[in-house]
């Protein structure tokens, strides 16, 4: 269907195109009636050549602005308006004074594929051509219309020239637009299976350690274990497939239970609020993230004894007793914190992370105005 589109809209531009140069009928109609046959045929071709090379020259100039707002090729551009000015001067030679409306059509063209300066030069001498030769050459009538077509037609088409280019501009901001929210769109995705499945495997993998421990020791304990590995693989399962499907959303209150259950597994004492109901709603979700990632990272990196998570109206702090962070300010977290970082610029939130006064690493994550 779209070729068949554009199959109608490429004739339609050739008929548009054609139908201007209904005004090279008086050149063509004086070469035909030269009574010397050689100037004739010369005459004919030269017209017919120069309405081709403008219709080409058009329909290529319109192919060019469809595909982007930067000016043609100036080396093609002069080469065309030099075999155009060859032709009508070959063909102004033969016919007289009719010859001279194809500097309708030259000024037209250098409009269309030269840059501004350039183009205007040329429609200048096109105009002083058209008042200067009338007058120059004995037997022309020296009529002021022509002059007068061929501003006028240049300032038309001048106009349609910026309203094309303004249109090819708006269309290649779209695209660049569209482009930025696919890679907008790749990262969120990304950082969101990162942070669903990082705490999600930490968690089975530490529980899968402690159950192995207990097989012997504490079967009972160990197939609860187990079970509960389960249930933590069918939630990641459930949580990526809410992830792709774009609905999901994330419980502070949820998340404050799986960090409960992820510390003790891990044997790390945890000192965590039951529920997050003194935090603002407004960035309870985003807080979930924040204890999600900052949990993590507790129990893959630090070897602490202690976690503690305190929360404030506009504020999430997590901190423990462990490592504490390298030189750098990281803790060898991977992506994880540059991809909360950028989940929390994006909210108006800001993340500070560095080493707890007695030892260990803190996280904090507060709205801007907090």
């Amino acid at each position: 269907m779209s070729q068949v589109l554009a199959g109608r809209r490429s004739r339609l531009f050739w008929s548009w195109s054609a139908v201007w140069l209904f005004y090279m009928t008086g050149p063509i109609v004086h070469a035909w009636h030269q009574p010397d046959p050689l100037r004739r045929a010369a005459g004919l071709a030269a017209a017919l050549a120069f309405c081709a090379t403008y219709l080409v020259g058009f329909f290529s100039i319109r192919r060019h602005f469809g595909r982007t707002a930067e000016p043609p090729a100036l080396t093609r551009a002069v080469l065309r308006l030099g075999a155009m000015a060859a032709l009508a001067a070959v063909l102004t030679v033969i016919v007289g004074e009719s010859g001279l409306t194809s500097l309708v059509y030259m000024a037209v063209m250098a409009v269309f594929s030269l840059p501004a300066r350039g183009a205007w030069s040329f429609v200048l001498a096109c105009t002083a051509c058209a008042f200067v030769l009338p007058r120059a050459v004995p037997g022309w009538d020296g009529d002021i219309g022509l002059t007068f077509a061929v501003m006028v037609a240049a300032l038309a088409v001048w106009g349609v020239t910026r309203l094309v280019q303004r249109n090819a501009q708006l269309a290649e901001a779209r695209e660049e637009i569209t482009r930025l929210a696919v890679a907008a769109e790749r990262d969120r995705f990304a950082r969101d299976l990162h942070d669903l499945l990082g705490h999600s495997l930490t968690v089975v993998s530490v529980k899968s350690e402690l159950a192995g421990r207990l097989v012997q020791l504490a079967p009972e304990r160990a197939e609860a274990e187990l079970a509960d590995i389960q249930r933590l693989v069918r939630e990641a399962l459930a949580d990526v497939r809410a992830a792709v499907a774009g609905y999901r959303e994330m419980s502070l209150g949820t998340e404050l239970a799986s960090a409960r259950s992820a510390l003790d597994a891990a044997g790390i004492e945890a000192d965590v609020p039951v529920t997050g109901e003194e935090v603002d709603p407004r960035w309870q979700e985003l807080f979930a993230w924040v204890v999600r990632e900052g949990v993590t990272n507790v129990v893959r990196h630090s070897d602490a004894k202690h976690c503690w998570i305190r929360l404030g109206r506009a504020a999430v702090e997590i901190s423990d007793d462990g490592r504490g962070p390298s030189g750098d300010g990281s803790t060898g977290a991977g992506h994880g914190l540059d991809g909360l970082r950028e989940r929390l610029d994006a909210a108006g939130c800001l993340l500070s992370v560095g080493r707890r006064e007695g030892g260990g690493f803190v996280l904090r994550a507060a709205a801007s105005a907090s």
